[in-house]
């Protein structure tokens, strides 16, 4: 298994869990996770008012990932005019927002970012030098 199939196991694995999924027989119906997170989503909307939510995301791909988290729950993300490129807002009830989105979207990006960060690591040191330690901290000369 390549890292990259790796990765996408560790998502589905996820997904499961904050899916529900507790018993085997429940991992084995992990696809009808997100089906699931729908609904829950649709009825959190009947019950709980949508807020506007303001998240700013400082890496590129923990934004990504955020952005495709929204969709992916048929939210859109938008930002304002003049608001950097760094904010995503976006409308949802605050138990969604608070109990499934927040959650999951930190356990993958902890994932996310162990994997950009290995790659890199591995891109460095097998392209450019494979010593890709921290430079040395001295004590400053006056």
């Amino acid at each position: 298994m390549n890292d990259e199939q790796k990765i996408l196991e560790k998502i589905k694995r996820i997904e499961a869990l904050f899916a529900g999924a507790t018993t085997p027989g429940e991992r084995a119906a992990a696809a009808s996770a997100l089906e699931r997170i729908h609904r829950r989503l649709q009825k959190l909307k009947k019950l709980d008012p949508l807020v506007e939510f303001k998240f700013t995301l400082g890496h590129m791909w923990s934004r990504r990932l955020f952005v495709a988290l929204l969709r992916r729950y048929g939210i859109k993300p938008y930002r304002y005019r003049g608001q950097r490129y760094t904010t995503v807002m976006a409308k949802m009830p605050a138990a969604f927002a608070e109990e499934t989105l927040w959650p999951e979207f930190v356990e993958l990006d902890k994932i996310l970012s162990l994997y950009i960060d290995d790659l890199t690591n591995h891109v460095i040191a097998q392209g450019i030098h494979s010593d890709n330690s921290e430079a040395e901290v001295r004590k400053k000369l006056n």
